[in-house]
């Protein structure tokens, strides 16, 4: 996973981009740079996976008015908050938008590092628990309507015998949709059912 993380940095400073773009290629990071908020989301793709590294003073829109965008727009890339003139209420308005962190010019490389591998840790759980949750509505899309009919009420926590005279069928039929949607969707037991209908 680590080999499709981009860290995408926005600043308008050349020789800041220059130094950063230089210290993480030779860490082995891959980079994407951008002189400006607005080139950065004019080029913006939804399946970009990594993390931003904003400059809050640029040019035009600065860093936490496109950390807000990027939150309004559903953009699930972490953020980490960068400035050469850092105060309280900066940082506090950047991590109540849910900065990874906020670090000062000229930044230390190791916490720099550690920033954008706390980043990418969140990036990948949260692009897991993406994963999890369209292969289980791809799951989900393979019940016949009956078989979900049947789901709905076992996740609701009714018994077989009080789905039958529901469905108007027999327990026995109830145990068997049941059997057949828990087979086709991989679960043994009512807890990862509840799960996976949870993920629609």
């Amino acid at each position: 996973m680590a080999n499709n993380l981009t860290v995408f940095l926005v600043d308008d400073d050349p020789s800041v981009r220059d130094a950063l773009g230089l210290l993480l290629g030779v860490r082995g990071y891959r980079t994407a740079v951008f002189a400006s908020a607005e080139a950065f989301l004019k080029a913006y793709q939804p399946d970009w996976a990594g993390c931003l590294i904003a400059d809050i003073r640029m040019s035009g829109m600065d860093g936490l008015a496109l950390q807000r965008k990027l939150n309004e727009m559903g953009c699930p890339l972490p953020v980490i908050i960068v400035t050469g003139h850092g105060d309280v209420s900066l940082a506090r308005e950047a991590f109540k938008a849910r900065a990874v962190d906020f670090l000062e010019k000229p930044f230390d490389d190791a916490k720099l590092i550690a920033a954008i591998e706390e980043a990418f840790s969140m990036e990948r759980s949260s692009r897991q628990a993406l994963d999890r949750q369209s292969q289980s509505r791809q799951l989900l899309d393979e019940l016949t309507p009956r078989e979900r009919e049947v789901m709905e009420l076992v996740v609701m926590g009714r018994h077989n015998r009080e789905i039958a005279p529901q469905l108007g069928i027999s327990v026995r039929t109830v145990e068997v949709h049941k059997a057949r949607l828990m087979s086709k969707l991989g679960v043994d037991n009512v807890a990862d059912l509840v799960r996976i209908a949870m993920a629609r």
